[in-house]
């Protein structure tokens, strides 16, 4: 049967009530509960309702309330509950939770419930994209060489071809597995933050980065032949593993491999909010990574094109550009000096691996800004002070000493407005520790790998509802100011 859809005021209404007749005395209601309550207290969900009905029967007893079964799970991230189980066990021992979530504290859900209705937030018949019986993984990961650094792209597609690719895709949200937890984010979360101003569509500034998602503490796969029978232990033969969308990759933040995934989130600067996340194996590459979000994010939400995007040297690449001048996305993406060529010239000028022209004295010339109206970017001798060259051995005869100006457009990697050497530049870049700040909540605050789930669905659902939980507490900071 299909669930009715509850208006916010009689959600409200019953909350009271029920409030009134368990805890007459408010006194008693435990602190640490009091600011979960006032954080779900005004939160509507009746879309979710709404939303919902095409996963529900039209026969058959009538179900549980989406939306207090959504508001149920959400108030779990909040409590700090990482399980299913031992949530159903709080709520029946803690009355208060049960009332908050809009239950009747002597009539609760079991855990089926719950996993039921995950289920119906997962828009494909399996619980992961991969099939568990599948040929093992032959490209490995290579450790860096440098502490800190991240592992080299295994990829068989250049960035440059998989924008190509990606350009010509057309991506419709219903075919997506995550289709209905993106439907419930924008309409209850992401559009509820644009219009109290903190999300900003008409002057968006998106930073992106991929963290690692734990989900195991090593790689697991079993044989489904009998090859070890006869010693052989490293045939090619299909394997069963338990985790199909995850393998192996490199955390450079920590210097060690880790099997699980990698999350590649898509990060409002403003306010840390996140907008767009995907989950890829654990060796996907950050530029792979964003290309495969980017493009699935401006499909499902074209009014959210971000004017200006942050990232990190892993995407620098020259694709990287043409992309960003092709959707006319102002970049901010911090150089990678291995991507670039050494000993290259301009018109008898020596360049840097950064663009910098050299002088005839070994030293990097200063940046004196761009010529926007001629598209030229601008360097004077690195010895000019107030006005004059001091250099010891001048190799210009003018007071201010050797100026070099190169056009713009012959490397839009390199030479970009604001350059990186402005203030302007640093300062915008350095909106891009949003990332950090965001994945951190995630991971650290609202404990994501602490749920230690076995599917791909399980995993989206819960990357959603901290994000839900994110934008939740932005509401209550501009509440409190």
């Amino acid at each position: 049967m299909k669930p009715a859809i509850i208006p916010h005021a009689d959600h409200k209404r019953i909350l009271r009530s029920r409030l009134d007749e368990y805890f007459p005395d408010k006194s008693i209601i435990p602190k640490e509960i009091a600011p979960i309550y006032r954080k779900f207290r005004d939160l509507d969900l009746s879309a979710v309702d709404r939303i919902m009905q095409p996963h529900y029967s039209n026969v058959g007893p009538v179900p549980w309330s989406p939306s207090i079964l959504l508001r149920a799970l959400l108030v779990m991230i909040v409590y700090k509950t990482t399980t299913i189980s031992k949530w159903v066990t709080d709520l029946r021992v803690a009355p208060i939770l049960a009332i908050i979530c809009g239950f009747d504290p002597k009539h609760t859900p079991g855990i089926g419930t719950f996993y039921d209705f995950m289920s119906r937030l997962w828009d494909l018949p399996t619980d992961n994209y991969s099939q568990h019986v599948k040929p093992p993984q032959q490209k490995k990961l290579k450790k860096p060489k440098k502490k800190g650094q991240k592992a080299d792209s295994i990829e068989s597609e250049t960035v440059a071809d998989l924008i190509e690719r990606l350009s010509k895709a057309s991506f419709r949200i219903d075919a997506e597995a995550y289709a209905t937890l993106y439907k419930i984010f924008r309409s209850c979360f992401l559009d509820q933050s644009i219009s109290c101003g903190l999300v900003k569509p008409e002057k968006l500034r998106i930073s992106g980065d991929g963290t690692p998602v734990v989900t195991s503490a090593r790689f697991r796969s079993h044989h489904t032949c009998d090859c070890w029978k006869n010693g052989i232990f490293d045939c090619s033969c299909n394997r069963y593993f338990p985790q199909p969308d995850c393998n192996v990759g490199w955390d450079s933040s920590r210097d060690a491999w880790y099997f699980g995934y990698d999350m590649y989130l898509l990060t409002d600067t403003e306010h840390d909010l996140p907008l767009f996340p995907l989950l890829h194996q654990a060796s996907k590459h950050d530029s792979h990574g964003f290309c495969e979000t980017f493009f699935r994010h401006i499909a499902f939400s074209p009014d959210l094109k971000p004017k200006q995007l942050l990232l990190d040297s892993a995407h620098d690449s020259m694709a990287m550009y043409h992309l960003c001048q092709r959707e006319h996305i102002q970049p901010f993406i911090d150089l990678n000096l291995g991507n670039s060529k050494k000993g290259d010239d301009y018109h008898g000028v020596t360049l840097g691996p950064d663009g910098i022209p050299i002088c005839s004295a070994g030293l990097k010339m200063k940046s004196h800004g761009n010529d926007l109206q001629r598209q030229y970017a601008k360097f004077i001798c690195p010895k000019m002070s107030k006005g004059t060259c001091t250099c010891e051995s001048p190799c210009s005869s003018a007071k201010y000493g050797r100026t070099c100006s190169i056009p713009m457009e012959s490397n839009i990697r390199l030479y970009n407005s604001p350059s990186r050497e402005s203030v302007d530049w640093k300062t915008t870049y350095n909106s891009r520790t949003s990332s950090e700040r965001c994945n951190k909540r995630i991971k650290n605050d609202y404990l994501l790998e602490d749920a230690k789930h076995k599917s791909t669905k399980l995993w989206y659902i819960r990357v959603y509802l901290i994000m839900m939980v994110l934008h939740l507490d932005a509401w209550d900071n501009i509440a409190d100011t």
